[in-house]
C-alpha cells in the first residue's frame, strides 16, 4: 500500500489523519508540523503520497507545494483546507496538488481522495 507524508500544524489532526490511513492500510512514513519541515522530509523520505494543510507557520502548505513539485514534478500531494479558502485550493491546483480534502472531512472523504492518486 502507499506511503504517506502527513503536513499539519495541528498535531490533533495529523494524528486523526494517520489514523484514518493506517486504518485502510496506508503505511505513514512521516509527519512535519510546517511547510518547511514537510518539504525537508519529502526529499528524505519520498513518500507516494503527501497530504498538506494551506494555512501553517514557517512556510504554508502552497509554498511547501511548490517546493516539492520543483524536487519532484510527478509528486502527488493531496491539500488540506478549511472552508472557504477556494481561492487557495485553486492555487494549490495550478501549482501542482493533485487533489484537496475539506475540512471538517470524514474518512470516507479522505480515503476516497486517496484512492484516486493509486
Amino acid at each position: 500500500m502507499a506511503t504517506v507524508l502527513i503536513v499539519d500544524d495541528a498535531a490533533f489532526m495529523r494524528i486523526s489523519i494517520k489514523n484514518m490511513l493506517t486504518k485502510n492500510g496506508y503505511e505513514v512514513v512521516g509527519e512535519a508540523e510546517n511547510g518547511a519541515i514537510g518539504v525537508q522530509m519529502y526529499k528524505d523520505l519520498q513518500p507516494d503520497i503527501v497530504t498538506m494543510d494551506i494555512t501553517m507557520p514557517e512556510m504554508s502548505g502552497l509554498d511547501a507545494l511548490k517546493e516539492i513539485t520543483k524536487v519532484d514534478p510527478k509528486a502527488k500531494v493531496v491539500m488540506v483546507s478549511a472552508m472557504g479558502q477556494e481561492a487557495m485550493v485553486r492555487d494549490a491546483i495550478v501549482s501542482g496538488a493533485k487533489g484537496f480534502i475539506v475540512k471538517p472531512f470524514k474518512e470516507e472523504g479522505i480515503i476516497a481522495a486517496m484512492k484516486k492518486l493509486g
